[in-house]
């Protein structure tokens, strides 16, 4: 079969024919009697394993190797072209990533592009004044797309970058809280923690909502700060971990502001008094969370919370009872 013949068969080039056989992978095993090329049988199957090799990404020295050295072990070759293409896949995913913030940014122009190129570049950067620069510049004119903010506060560890995203996040519009919410379902704990941390300071009804939801959160420091956070904007779904985490010694001081924050009405202090109380006289409660509960009292005014500390100054625990005495004294000196 001659070389046009074979071109049309197998849909390889005349041209890329002829290289393979400047390379020594295919030789025609004939010439006729004008002096062309003639493919045999065989010569037309070697083809066909060179282009099925080709397809799976070998370059054409391992498919040499594959096909002309009997102890060719595929294995690691095989291995390696795994490799290879996860990391093609994954630079792929990386600069489509990147082409949908650019989109999501809306550039004008070629120079706006170039800035959110460099905004983005200076997100990943290995310096960490670079990253809190990038920050702190997203709220400009050509803004940080909300999706990279988000990825950097999740993945930040310098705590000065992350006050600097979570500010920016605050600022970046409506998305922010959904795609921080993901964050909260990391099997990482440190992602959750930096997810509900950048939730705390995002304004909104959508992001209180979220962490209104983080409180069920199996992760105890979600719901810390999720608790914290809510005891601070005036929701009372927020104490009973906030006496959990008072209890518990966890944030126990931030938890104690919170509740004195949250004890803004009558009803309210009386509510969170009784519930301090109750958990200073249970049982199962031990010596240092008795004397946590016991201080948070000093926080809450009204009667009930004095009557509390009353009752406290008689406790068979003496750390308790000097606590709640002294806590007595304080008030009556106000």
């Amino acid at each position: 079969m001659l070389i046009g013949e074979v071109a049309r068969r197998s849909g390889v080039s005349a041209r890329m024919l002829r290289h393979y056989e400047s390379l020594g992978l295919v030789r025609p095993s004939g010439r006729t009697g004008s002096g062309y090329r003639e493919y045999s049988g065989e010569d037309i199957r070697r083809i066909f394993h060179i282009e099925s090799l080709r397809s799976l990404g070998l370059s054409l020295r391992e498919i040499g190797r594959a096909l002309d050295d009997p102890g060719f072990a595929p294995s690691s070759l095989v291995e390696n072209l795994i490799g290879r293409t996860r990391e093609r896949i994954a630079a792929e995913r990386e600069l489509l990533t990147r082409l949908d913030r650019i989109r999501a940014a809306e550039p004008a122009g070629w120079e706006d592009v170039l800035q959110v190129v460099a905004l983005l570049q200076a997100l990943t950067s290995t310096s960490a004044d670079a990253r809190q620069r990038a920050a702190l510049s997203s709220a400009g004119e050509v803004p940080v797309p909300v999706e990279a903010l988000v990825d950097a506060a999740l993945s930040e560890t310098e705590p000065n970058v992350a006050g600097a995203l979570r500010w920016a996040l605050a600022r970046s519009g409506d998305r922010g809280p959904a795609l921080l919410a993901e964050g909260l379902g990391s099997p990482t704990a440190a992602v959750r923690e930096r997810a509900v941390r950048s939730l705390a300071e995002m304004p909104g009804a959508e992001a209180t909502a979220f962490l209104r939801a983080a409180l069920t959160s199996a992760d105890a420091v979600v719901r810390g700060h999720a608790a914290l956070a809510l005891g601070t904007r005036g929701l009372a779904e927020a104490v009973p971990t906030l006496i959990d985490m008072i209890a518990e010694g966890r944030n126990d001081t931030d938890a104690a502001d919170a509740l004195s924050v949250l004890a803004s009405d009558t009803a309210t202090a009386d509510r969170l008094a009784t519930g301090l109380l109750d958990r200073v006289t249970d049982h199962t409660a031990d010596a240092p969370a008795r004397g946590r509960l016991t201080q948070a009292l000093a926080g809450i005014p009204g009667t009930t919370a004095s009557d509390a500390l009353v009752e406290l100054s008689e406790d068979t625990d003496r750390a308790v009872a000097l606590t709640a005495a002294y806590l007595l004294r304080l008030r009556d000196g106000q």
